[in-house]
């Protein structure tokens, strides 16, 4: 079996103001990224070559364990490192990203 290119847990996903969940897990794995709730349960996924993923431009979103990820039309905003005594959202955040375009790199 092969090991996900990337892989968090405990990350909030929100549709903007909605928040879906509070504890998700980000993966990226085979091509595909997918955002599942805290039981597992898919979100959204897309091939990676098709999702495209920044850091919030607003100044008052822009922390540094926050990105946005748009996944079949649809923006969600991924808070990184929510899981209580892991403190590393801002170190997910950004290996999130350079996981995005190392595979846009790898496909494109």
């Amino acid at each position: 079996m092969e090991e996900p290119e990337f892989s968090a847990r405990g990350v909030r996903i929100e549709r903007w103001t909605r928040s879906l969940t509070r504890a998700g897990q980000v993966l990226i794995k085979d091509g595909r990224l997918a955002l599942l709730t805290s039981n597992g349960r898919e979100i959204d996924s897309a091939p990676v070559d098709a999702v495209s993923a920044t850091r919030p431009w607003l100044p008052w979103q822009a922390k540094e364990d926050r990105t946005v990820a748009k996944l079949n039309g649809t923006r969600y905003r991924l808070t990184m490192g929510e899981e209580p005594g892991r403190p590393r959202g801002p170190e997910l955040a950004q290996r999130f990203l350079q996981a995005i375009r190392q595979t846009h790199g790898a496909h494109g």
